[in-house]
């Protein structure tokens, strides 16, 4: 994954209300969760919850979809494991055998 759009999601994790939006859209699973439950579970104004919920789209950490009349978000998980690698992957590569 390019460096940039690592960049772009740590930044947009470094928010606490956007990290914790996140953390329960991962919670939720597959299935994802109603941009309602969010806001009641969170206590945060609709207009706040939606500016969040589009920066972590907008950084590919998340993806929405409509059913109905109810809009749901979901974890977009490849993104969030090349997140994960990209702090992994080099884990101790420098250290030597000595």
């Amino acid at each position: 994954m390019d460096i940039e759009l690592i960049a772009k999601a740590f930044k947009e994790l470094g928010h606490t209300t956007r990290l914790t939006i996140f953390k329960s859209v991962v919670r939720a699973g597959h299935q994802g969760v109603s941009v309602g439950q969010l806001q009641e579970k969170l206590s945060i104004p609709g207009s706040t919850l939606s500016h969040h919920i589009s920066s972590l789209v907008s950084a590919g950490l998340m993806s929405q979809r409509r059913e109905s009349r109810t809009l749901f978000c979901t974890a977009e998980y490849d993104t969030l494991l090349s997140v994960i690698s990209f702090l992994q992957d080099e884990c101790c590569a420098d250290e030597s055998d000595e």
